[in-house]
C-alpha cells in the first residue's frame, strides 16, 4: 500500500509533456510568467485558465501547470523529401517553415504534437503542389509555390491554434542526368542568343553601311548638281563677258574704220594675217588644195576688202536713207569718185 501510494504520488508530480517549451514550472502559489509565454493551468485535471505574463496566483496541489506555449515566431526545418513534378522528374527538396502559436488552448488540446503535425502537413502539401508544376515552372515560380504551401497549411492548422507565416524552399536537387541536360539546354540557349545577337549586329551593320552609301550618293549627287549649276553659271557669265568684250571690240573696230585711213589699216591687218597663215602651211605634212593665185597678196586683200564692203554697204545705204541731207552734202563729185577708185585699185 505504501509503495502504491508512492507510485501514485510520483505519477502526480511527474512533468507533463511540454510542447514548444523548455520545461514546466512548479506551482508554489505565486508565479511570474515571462513575456511572450502562455501557461496553461489545469485544476484537478481539467482546464482552468491561461496565465498572462506577470504576477499570477495559484492554489498549490489543486492547480497544475500542464502546458507552456511560446508565443514567439518558431522556425522549423522541413526534412528533405522526394517529389515528382508534372513532367515526371524526381526532385529532392527541403524547406524552412515559420509559424506562431495564436491560440494556446487549441495548440495544447487540439493536436498531440503541433510541430510534428505542421511538418508532416508541409511535406505533403509541398509534394502536392510540386506535382502540379513542370520542372521549368518549379524554378520560375518558387514564390507562388511558397505562397500556395502557406495557404494550404493555414487552412488545416487553423484548428490547432497555429498560424503559418511563411514557407521558404531552401534547396532543390535534381538527378545528375537531368542536371546535365539542363546545362546543355542552357548552353544551347546561350549559343542561340549569341547567334541572334551576332545576326542582329550584322544586320544593323549592313543597314548602317547601306544608309551611309545612300547618304554618300545623295551628297555626291547634290555636290555634282551644285557643281554643274556653278559651271553652267560660270560658262554663261563667261559667254556674256566674251560677248560684251566682242561687242566692245567691234564698236572700237567700227570706230577705227570710220576714221581717216581706216580702210588702209584694215587692209594691212588682213595682209599680215594672210602672210602669217600662209607661212604655217609648210610646217605641217598635210596635203592641201590651194588656189592658183595664192602668192598674189594684193588680190586676196582686195577680195577681203570686197567682202567687207559688201557687208557694210547695206548699213551705209540705211544710214543714207535715214540722213539724206547729210550724205548729199558730203557726197563727192563723180570725177573725184573715179579718181579715188583708180587710186585704190592701183
Amino acid at each position: 500500500l505504501q509503495r502504491s501510494q508512492q507510485l501514485k504520488r510520483s505519477a502526480w508530480l511527474a512533468p507533463a509533456p511540454c510542447r514548444l517549451s523548455s520545461g514546466l514550472p512548479v506551482n508554489i502559489g505565486v508565479l511570474f510568467v515571462p513575456q511572450q509565454e502562455a501557461w496553461v493551468v489545469e485544476r484537478m485535471g481539467k482546464f482552468h485558465r491561461i496565465l498572462e505574463p506577470g504576477l499570477n496566483f495559484l492554489i498549490p496541489l489543486l492547480d497544475r501547470i500542464r502546458y507552456v506555449q511560446s508565443l514567439k515566431e518558431i522556425v522549423i526545418n522541413v526534412p528533405e523529401q522526394s517529389a515528382v513534378t508534372l513532367d515526371n522528374v524526381t526532385l529532392q527538396i527541403d524547406g524552412v517553415l515559420y509559424l506562431r502559436v495564436m491560440d494556446p488552448y487549441k495548440a495544447s488540446y487540439g493536436v498531440e504534437d503541433p510541430e510534428y503535425a505542421v511538418t508532416q502537413l508541409a511535406q505533403t502539401t509541398m509534394r502536392s503542389e510540386l506535382g502540379k508544376l513542370s520542372l521549368d515552372r518549379v524554378f520560375r515560380e518558387r514564390e507562388s509555390l511558397n505562397a500556395n504551401i502557406v495557404d494550404a497549411i493555414n487552412q488545416a492548422s487553423d484548428y490547432w491554434g497555429i498560424r503559418c507565416l511563411r514557407y521558404e524552399i531552401k534547396d532543390i536537387h535534381v538527378p545528375p542526368r537531368v542536371k546535365e541536360s539542363m546545362q546543355m539546354q542552357v548552353e544551347a540557349e546561350r549559343r542561340k542568343r549569341a547567334m541572334v545577337l551576332e545576326s542582329e549586329g550584322t544586320r544593323e551593320s549592313a543597314i548602317n553601311v547601306a544608309e551611309g552609301q545612300k547618304q554618300a550618293q545623295i551628297l555626291a549627287s547634290e555636290a555634282e548638281k551644285a557643281e554643274q549649276i556653278n559651271k553652267a553659271a560660270g560658262e554663261a557669265n563667261a559667254v556674256l563677258v566674251k560677248a560684251r568684250a566682242k561687242a566692245e571690240a567691234i564698236q572700237l573696230l567700227a570706230a577705227a574704220l570710220a576714221q581717216q585711213h581706216g580702210s588702209a589699216a584694215a587692209s594691212l591687218s588682213v595682209a599680215e594675217q594672210y602672210v602669217s597663215a600662209f607661212s604655217k602651211l609648210a610646217k605641217d605634212s598635210n596635203t592641201l588644195l590651194l588656189p592658183s593665185n595664192t602668192g598674189d597678196v594684193s588680190s586676196m586683200v582686195a577680195q577681203a576688202l570686197g567682202i567687207y564692203a559688201s557687208l557694210t554697204k547695206p548699213q551705209a545705204v540705211k544710214t543714207q536713207e535715214e540722213v539724206p541731207s547729210a550724205r548729199e552734202d558730203l557726197q563727192p563729185a563723180p570725177a573725184e569718185v573715179l579718181k579715188a577708185e583708180e587710186a585704190s585699185s592701183s
